[in-house]
């Protein structure tokens, strides 16, 4: 409420008391202001009832909240459960219309603000990341994974007699299953293996075009944030190959905004080639809920095409999540956890590296993974498969979660394709490894306490 256009007597409160609050009131709707007509992320966040209170403005313009409603249709939001109705601040239309992500409700004028004002607030943080070129992008109440295949059934229409997809091989099943839900033909192109680093073998690439014919294949398909010992892939060479074979490129960036070198690789890749869409979790990298996923495009009308393949309305939950988290943070907070994270990287392989000279083991230099580490566990190794996979279930059962570790001969088979060797990424793994990461919200301490419990497991199984 706008207490500036009401006269309020003296005898309910004395004027002067009143100013003071109304001074207040005046700095917040500035803010609310600012917000509205800039789209720009705040430099510094806000406090929770300040988000709340817009929130709150914002699901009083959604139909399903006007006092004289009388609903007639068969979608109303309306809420059977109050504490249902509290978790989402009374917003219950969702996103979009049926079969378009970006497009307004008549119904939901506080809900269409919400999505369309959320997906300015992640471009501004995007392009203030480094990726200036970034033309758009828009949140998907959806999986990555998910949100993948939505970008390849969107590829597909503009090239409807292309079936392959030239997918660099990472061992996580749901970037790949993305493929085969989207009805298409993986071509798996194995990693160069380097001193036990996994690097993007680009002339498997090149051969599998020549071989397939340009026009069978609907794009290349690349990962940037991975597993150790597998590096990030060149998607700068890649996106060059894209560009001279006039293929579209996809590039799965999952938690890479968080990593300076990945955005720096992303916008410059577009600068030399060809990147047509590149995609994110919202959960790894603005630490909200799992459930939404961020499209990007360095070419704007490409977004809409992916906006009208979505089938359906969708729920609003997770641009209320990252809405209230932006607001939250601010661009200050933001930058400080991406600062953060940067320096406890740098600590916890520093660490690991002391720990595994003291104990014959290696950290696997994977130069182009600035977010997860490999260590060794060869002397374990020794003593047979069971105290590797003891170790693993040791530190999980003390609390470490995260931590994986990869043992030779695994097979596993997604959707009638089998993978050897499957969470190495190769084929060919001789020695086992333990895969830990720095990524977005992790702490110092948390570190000392993994490396602490670490050392106490492995003492333990090198006593038996």
């Amino acid at each position: 409420m706008n207490f500036d256009s009401v006269n309020i007597p003296a005898k309910l409160v004395p004027d002067n008391y009143l100013q003071l609050g109304l001074a207040a009131q005046r700095s917040k709707h500035r803010s609310f202001k600012e917000l509205l007509e800039k789209r720009k992320l705040p430099e510094n966040g806000w406090s929770d009832e300040q988000i709340e209170e817009l929130v709150l403005q914002l699901a009083s313009l959604d139909s399903n909240n006007f006092p004289h409603k009388v609903g007639l249709g068969e979608r109303e939001a309306r809420i059977a459960c109050r504490l249902v109705a509290r978790r989402h601040y009374n917003f219950g239309h969702g996103i979009g219309r049926s079969g378009d992500l970006l497009e307004a409700q008549p119904k939901a004028a506080g809900s269409t603000l919400l999505a369309r004002l959320t997906n300015a607030l992640i471009l501004d943080l995007v392009r203030g990341m480094g990726l200036s070129s970034c033309a758009g992008c828009f949140l998907v109440p959806m999986c990555t994974g998910m949100t993948l295949t939505l970008c390849l059934q969107s590829l597909r229409k503009r090239r409807p007699g292309a079936k392959y997809v030239l997918w660099s091989r990472i061992d996580q099943k749901s970037c790949f299953k993305a493929i085969t839900a989207a009805g298409l033909k993986p071509v798996i192109i194995p990693c160069q293996v380097k001193e036990d680093s996994l690097l993007t073998d680009i002339n498997s690439f090149r051969e599998e075009i020549e071989s397939l014919g340009v026009e069978n294949i609907l794009c290349l398909y690349t990962t940037t944030s991975c597993f150790a010992p597998r590096n990030s892939d060149d998607i700068v060479e890649i996106s060059k190959l894209a560009q001279e074979a006039q293929l579209p490129h996809l590039v799965n960036n999952a938690y890479g905004l968080q990593v300076k070198d990945i955005v720096r690789q992303l916008e410059r890749a577009n600068r030399v080639g060809r990147i047509d869409y590149f995609v994110q979790s919202t959960d790894k990298n603005l630490l909200v809920p799992v459930g939404g996923a961020i499209v990007a495009s360095f070419n704007e009308s490409l977004l809409h095409e992916v906006a009208s393949s979505y089938a359906g309305r969708a729920s609003g939950s997770q641009s209320l999540d990252v809405f209230m988290t932006l607001l939250s943070l601010g661009r200050n907070g933001f930058q400080a956890l991406l600062q953060q994270r940067e320096e406890n990287f740098i600590y916890l392989r520093d660490n690991l590296k002391k720990f595994a000279e003291s104990r014959g083991e290696m950290v696997i230099d994977s130069s182009y993974n600035s977010i997860s580490l490999a260590i060794t566990l060869g002397t374990i190794a020794s003593d047979g498969k069971e105290s590797i996979t003891q170790l693993g279930s040791m530190l999980h059962t003390r609390g470490v979660s995260g931590a994986r570790v990869v043992v030779p001969g695994q097979t596993k088979t997604i959707d009638g394709h089998k993978f050897l060797g499957f969470g190495s990424h190769r084929d060919d793994l001789k020695v086992p490894y333990l895969t830990v990461a720095s990524a977005l919200g992790i702490t110092r301490d948390e570190v000392d306490k993994f490396v602490d419990i670490f050392s106490k497991c492995w003492q333990q199984l090198s006593q038996k």
